[in-house]
């Protein structure tokens, strides 16, 4: 796998890369697999705009991810590498010995022909799914769930892990790629392995066009709207805004905290995430 560059035969591709997809084994998703989502274009069910700059794009289907893994002690094959639309990383096609094909994040290293199983008792091998009282402390992981049975919600990223730190009783105690430390119940499952496709970060969009067929629309700056519009707008010629950054409602842009304190979870995190620039975890 890599990233394509191609000849600057304009702006846009002068500043431009693609993924080669070299992994991919299949050019069309498994149709049973897949729903049509009706776009909402950033507005709610009243058409207010609860999410700016979004809007257009290009159709996609839905691929239904399995991201509970709790079909237990039943070997799967890996039967194709697959491209999601709606997520950065690759996913993967497995065919249990029943007969039943789910969808699955894949792991990077993961091949079309391994098997891969869920439980309790399975090995600590790649795309392995299990709780997290039987993971190896010090091993990466990956699609890592919150509460017991609810699915995996956290690590879902193109060339993310976490790592499995200590266990004591029944926590477990994790840490997530922002370096974030927080503790789990021991019964929360996780999937061994480094997610696919690392390469993401890497590609440069290149010209606006690309934002547009994935659903961006353009984003004004808010310095170069009119006082009406924006707290930063307005002033005699190219002015800087005349106070902090911050939204059109008013909420700092830089420094803030941006969690909400209520958060139940908020008990659970020994270490809050590194903030400000140029700082990078090194798991």
């Amino acid at each position: 796998m890599g990233i394509r560059i191609y000849r600057p035969t304009s702006n846009g591709r002068r500043n431009a890369s693609v993924n080669d997809y070299a992994e991919l084994t299949a050019e069309h998703p498994q149709k049973s697999l897949c729903v049509r989502i009706k776009k909402a274009g950033g507005k709610n069910n009243h058409g207010v705009t609860t999410c700016r700059f979004r809007g257009g794009g290009a159709r996609k289907l839905y691929r239904i991810i399995d991201f509970k893994r709790n079909k237990d002690n039943m070997a799967a094959i890996v039967e194709t590498i697959e491209y999601d639309p709606n997520r950065n990383c690759f996913i993967s096609l497995v065919r249990y010995d029943d007969g039943e094909k789910r969808y699955i994040l894949a792991p990077q290293g993961l091949a079309v022909g391994q098997k891969i199983e869920s439980g309790k008792g399975v090995e600590p091998r790649v795309g392995n799914a299990m709780p997290l009282s039987s993971v190896p402390v010090g091993v990466e992981i990956h699609n890592i769930e919150m509460i017991s049975g609810q699915g995996g919600k956290l690590v879902r990223g193109a060339g993310l892990a976490a790592r499995l730190m200590a266990k004591e009783g029944d926590w477990a105690t994790v840490i997530l790629p922002s370096g974030e430390m927080r503790t789990l119940r021991m019964e929360c499952r996780a999937t061994i392995g480094t997610l696919s496709n690392p390469e993401y970060q890497n590609i440069k969009i290149g010209k606006a066009g690309r934002w547009r067929h994935q659903g961006w629309r353009p984003h004004v700056r808010g310095k170069a709207q009119n006082p009406v519009a924006h707290p930063m707008g307005g002033g005699e010629g190219r002015s800087n805004g005349g106070r902090h950054p911050c939204s059109p409602t008013g909420v700092l842009a830089k420094g803030g905290k941006t969690r909400n304190p209520r958060k139940t979870s908020n008990r659970r995190i020994v270490r809050r995430r590194k903030t400000g620039r140029g700082t990078q975890l090194v798991l």
